[in-house]
């Protein structure tokens, strides 16, 4: 039995957590702030409650396969699981169009109803290709360590439409795909879906275009009671399995001994022995000679990454029959996100109704924050009543991000993917100091719940199977 030192108690650190010490291991996390989840958090005021970051879950098959490999009691018996249906309402222009849940016949038909005949074959043939992207590198990106080749995933696997001229000169952009293969505001609704996880399309390598086809296969998911309660149920099972959690515990470093990870320096003084130690946290908020390079030299995303921002808002008057969860509204130069759960758990009464508005922006310090009343005035296209019916907004910048988990300039990491020559890849799991490893969003295989939960099954797999670990099954 090996002792582990986590840091932080974020998704992903904890998901690590939880499977070594189903392997045995005495694991001990340490937390600078006073209960566990990091970005998933929870804001209640007057009888309401809202998510304060990620508001869904995609591939819930991550979290699902976490509770079967770390105990009996399976997720759905920890926390209610509801499949968006519909999945997701566009506003773009002056075309609003509603699109179903895991229904690819059903999607067609919306978007020919929408953009005319055609558009729904277009939609689902660029899906086609992304599919062939997802399959190219779902294992290597997802599901096993970073391989030591990683320069292979700099070149984009997406399969170009013949003819397009895109195959004669550089690899296409996103943006350049979504124009020619799906063109004007059809293409629009598969850039501000890659938009909406901090991905500039102008930039973005075409292999983007797999994380639309990831929702629209896999299906977008919600919480009952909000997102919290994932983090809850895994903190929980944590608990179960006898991890112990230091909360108000900020490390100021880690040990190194004899050449290798030792323990933790916490922020009071205080020495913890580890013979291994995992970083859950973004690894800027630790001194660079405490988390070194990765041996694979993998490109380091730049300090620039960008964060969000979130209008908690409180409306009078019930919730609309025909309103749906999630409305992405289209705008140049800002894009918002609208989440409107029909949750009883969300809002003191039926009377009432909690509503989300949410936008990537520039990181804290820097230029690029819109002000509120931007979001508000885009909020509005989705939510007509919004100004008559608000009772309060609480506001949380990428500036409050920040504060709350540690995050530089409360930046939000974005999935990794494969293309632009391995930039928009995370580093890898191990790191040059023996002993020391990295999970959670900044580490391969990148940000999201899901994408952070899988860190779990890789971290635990090369600490106990070591060098020999192949990959999760």
């Amino acid at each position: 039995m090996a002792r582990i030192a986590v840091i932080g108690a974020g998704m992903g650190a904890m998901a690590t957590a939880a499977r070594l010490a189903v392997a045995g291991h005495q694991v001990t996390v340490y937390e600078r702030g006073p209960s566990y989840g990091g970005a998933v958090g929870r804001y209640e005021r007057d009888g309401f409650s809202f998510d304060t970051g990620p508001g869904l879950l995609h591939l819930p098959a991550v979290y699902r396969d976490l509770f079967v490999k770390t105990g009996k009691a399976p997720l759905e018996d920890r926390v209610g699981l509801v499949q968006l249906d519909p999945a997701v309402r566009h506003i773009v222009g002056d075309t609003t169009v509603t699109l179903p849940g895991a229904s690819r016949g059903g999607v067609a038909a919306a978007l020919d109803a929408a953009f005319g005949p055609g558009a729904g074959e277009r939609w689902n043939s660029l899906l086609g290709r992304a599919r062939d992207t997802w399959d190219a590198t779902r294992r290597p990106l997802l599901e096993e360590p970073l391989r030591p080749d990683w320069q292979v995933l700099g070149r984009d696997p997406y399969p170009a439409l013949r003819g397009s001229g895109l195959l004669r000169r550089r690899p296409p952009t996103l943006a350049e795909v979504a124009a020619r293969e799906l063109g004007g505001e059809l293409g629009e609704l598969l850039a501000g879906r890659v938009r909406a996880y901090g991905i500039d399309p102008a930039s973005a390598p075409a292999s983007a275009a797999a994380l639309p086809y990831m929702e629209q296969t896999f299906g977008s998911w919600y919480v009952r009671g909000g997102m919290r309660e994932l983090a809850t149920a895994v903190h929980e099972r944590c608990l179960e399995r006898k991890v112990t959690f230091v909360f108000g515990a900020p490390v100021r470093g880690v040990l190194v001994r004899g050449g290798r990870a030792a323990g933790v320096l916490l922020a009071d003084g205080t020495e913890a022995a580890a013979d291994s130690v995992v970083c859950g946290i973004d690894p800027r908020q630790l001194p660079a000679s405490s988390v070194p390079r990765p041996p694979d030299g993998v490109p380091v995303r730049g300090e620039r990454v960008p964060g969000r921002i979130t209008l908690l808002l409180a409306l009078r008057g019930a919730r609309p029959a025909d309103a749906v969860h999630r409305t992405l509204v289209h705008s140049p130069g800002l894009d918002v996100t609208v989440l409107r759960p029909d949750d009883p758990a969300g809002r003191p009464d039926a009377g009432h109704e909690a509503v989300t508005v949410s936008a990537v922006c520039g990181p804290a310090g820097g230029a690029g924050v819109p002000e509120p009343r931007e979001l508000l005035d885009l909020a509005v296209r989705a939510v007509p009543d919004l100004r008559e019916r608000l009772l309060w907004q609480e506001v949380r910048t990428p500036a409050d991000v920040e504060a709350a988990t540690g995050a530089v300039g409360g930046s939000v990491p974005a999935p990794s993917l494969a293309g632009a020559g391995g930039t928009l890849l995370h580093p890898g799991n191990v790191t040059a100091l023996p002993g020391l490893y990295l999970a959670g969003g900044w580490a391969h295989p990148g940000g999201g719940l899901a994408h952070a939960g899988m860190t779990g099954a890789l971290v635990a797999g090369l600490i106990v199977e070591g060098a020999d670990f192949r990959g999760s099954q």
